[in-house]
């Protein structure tokens, strides 16, 4: 689950689940206290440690089980808002304090790093780690929480060597990074600095897309964002690496200590109209977006792509290096960075990766993409999302990047959901693997079972021929864009994830649905279009809410929407996909869309 959040469920809850196949189901909260929606689906290892408002809650009678997901949704810093426990996650979901590297470690242990230009790259590098090594520890009991967020205790920044030889590529093999200059419209849940819009008591529920005043396309000039469950990363067009949202596990990449005090969210929430700009209860260096500091790469590193996992953070350059911060999680809390460092404050070189071209990550895990087509993965691999398999014993060895199962130079995109995986290859063929419980993976053989995984990458007979132009995965549900614009949708449907009306799903056969024992639809295993979004140029999967752009440059949303993050300006769950349209987008030609844990942004072009 994401960082203060668990991971993306409402991708903003708090649950978890256990080892390997989490058994549980998701839950959704609801209340209506302005806090922020939690569903909490099984598997999602992990739980922030604080917790903003306290809120009512209203629990719709659970639904029966079908099958136990194990998912992971944001763990939000306040509670939510429309909860339908449908199944009890079979693991407990704890609250744990921040976890860091101590100061007085780093600080002497960074004094041997070498800067010399002339150091040689290998040995300079392995110094630069040790900079914030941390033996791992059991994680602390969990703290009560309360409504009042402590402030933030001041840590030390910890540079990088700036420094660091590696093997540079010829121009024309570089990587290339986003020209275009974009709008950044934000809504849903903004409690935790989600939204970029600073301290401002009218940040907290935004019911429709608002534009980001912190992100205007004619000065800071953003072109390329990635939406994690709680924390957001932006790149600009003079390579920089803004970030903003939950820090509790480094995944900001920045100091964002603050002794200003954190004030009850209770007596600051406000209506989405309000323009007074009084405090919202959040620490302002996490809400509004600041850049990594540029001491913190070597001198001349240049961006390309951002991503965000659930804890943590990534950063691919022109030379096809990929820097890291942060952590991940796994059933049982904080899992690591890397084999030796347990939170990652700061951005460090990934050892083992080269020539890389692309990065998507989903709760927990990465792939990363070479130029010559193969995959690395890592991160935790409980739910066999690394394509490999992982024991007790050596649980720590999936930190380390490594290829799998899949065809060798053949492949050319790679994707994620929150604990399941895809890859395409060149003959256009798809590949998938990790959880699958809800048939989230395309997959239909164990659908519905418990503790339901593929190993292996596997290929998707069901997506055969069907030209996909992209895809993605959110907790338990997946989508793809066709090259004729069909956007297709499969999984788990009991929270609106597909999109379409819950009567067209109860008159599919038997054979394309999986029902409980009371005929209700539980589970769609047959990628199905949306009869409403066509010709369809880019889905993004949330936690339970999806947001999907045409080609004419509209934006539709659906499924759970507890804290507007569909950006519809309702709070009741979405069930048909309709279009999002306010007087900020109307006008505008919209051409790619993130749908975090428990909120939405869309961009346009700048003229």
């Amino acid at each position: 689950m994401p960082p203060k959040r668990a991971a993306a469920t409402a991708s903003a809850s708090a649950s978890t689940a256990k080892k390997a196949a989490p058994k549980a189901t998701s839950t959704k909260s609801s209340t209506k206290a302005k806090a922020p929606a939690t569903k909490t689906t099984t598997t999602k290892p992990t739980t922030k440690s604080t917790t903003k408002a306290t809120t009512k809650t209203t629990t719709k009678a659970p639904a029966t089980k079908v099958a136990k997901p194990a998912a992971k949704a944001p763990a939000k810093r306040r509670t939510t808002k429309k909860a339908e426990p449908k199944e009890k996650p079979a693991a407990k979901a704890e609250e744990e304090p921040i976890v860091d590297n101590d100061a007085e470690n780093a600080k002497e242990s960074f004094s041997t790093v070498n800067t010399n230009p002339a150091t040689d790259a290998s040995s300079q590098n392995a110094e630069s780690q040790q900079t914030n090594m941390t033996t791992p520890e059991p994680e602390p009991a969990p703290a009560n929480t309360s409504r009042k967020r402590k402030a933030v205790e001041t840590v030390a920044e910890v540079p990088v060597a700036k420094k660091i030889r590696v093997a540079r590529l010829k121009e024309e093999d570089k990587n290339k990074a986003p020209t275009q200059k974009l709008h950044v419209y934000v809504f849903g849940e903004g409690s935790s600095g989600e939204l970029g819009l600073g301290t401002a008591k009218n940040a907290v529920d935004v019911k429709r897309p608002r534009l980001n005043p912190h992100l205007q396309a004619d000065s800071v000039g953003v072109v390329q964002l990635a939406t994690g469950g709680m924390h957001v990363l932006a790149l600009t067009h003079d390579n920089k690496i803004l970030t903003w949202g939950v820090n509790d596990q480094g995944s900001l990449g920045r100091d964002t200590a603050w002794e200003g005090g954190l004030v009850d969210i209770e007596d600051n929430k406000s209506d989405d109209s309000s323009d007074s700009g009084s405090d919202s209860g959040m620490n302002p260096r996490e809400a509004t977006p600041t850049a990594i500091p540029s001491d913190a790469f070597p001198e001349g590193t240049k961006f390309v792509q951002v991503a965000a996992a659930d804890s943590a953070s990534f950063a691919l350059t022109d030379d096809g290096l990929v820097y890291g911060w942060g952590t991940f999680r796994s059933n049982e809390g904080i899992f690591g960075f890397t084999k030796t460092i347990y939170v990652q404050r700061t951005p460090m070189l990934i050892d083992g990766l080269k020539k890389i071209k692309h990065i998507s990550c989903g709760a927990n895990h990465v792939l990363a993409l070479d130029s010559t087509g193969n995959v690395f993965a890592w991160g935790s691999g409980q739910q066999n999302q690394l394509g490999r398999r992982v024991v007790e014993r050596t649980k720590k060895e999936g930190l380390i990047p490594r290829e799998f199962g899949l065809p060798r130079k053949r492949i050319t995109q790679v994707a994620c959901g929150s604990y399941h995986s895809f890859a395409l290859d060149n003959s256009g063929n798809v590949w998938a693997w990790g959880l699958n419980n809800f048939g989230e993976t395309g997959i239909p053989d164990n659908a519905g079972e418990d503790d339901a995984v593929i190993l292996k990458p596997t290929k998707v007979d069901s997506l055969s021929g069907k030209d996909i132009a992209m895809i993605d995965g959110g907790g338990h549900h997946s989508a793809a864009v066709t090259e004729d614009g069909d956007c297709l949708v499969w999984g788990r449907l009991d929270g609106n994830q597909m999109g379409i009306a819950m009567d067209t799903l109860k008159a599919l056969p038997e054979d394309q649905v999986v029902k409980d024992e009371h005929g209700r639809p539980r589970i769609l295993k047959v990628p199905t279009a949306l009869p409403n979004v066509k010709p369809a140029s880019h889905v993004s999967c949330g936690a339970d809410h999806n947001i999907a752009i045409t080609k004419e440059g509209k934006a539709y949303a659906w499924g759970f929407s507890a804290n507007y993050q569909t950006g519809l300006g309702t709070d009741d769950d979405v069930e048909v996909a309709t279009m999002i349209d306010n007087t900020a987008v109307r006008d505008k030609k919209l051409n790619w869309a993130g749908a975090g844990g428990q909120y939405g942004i869309v961009t346009a072009p700048a003229e």
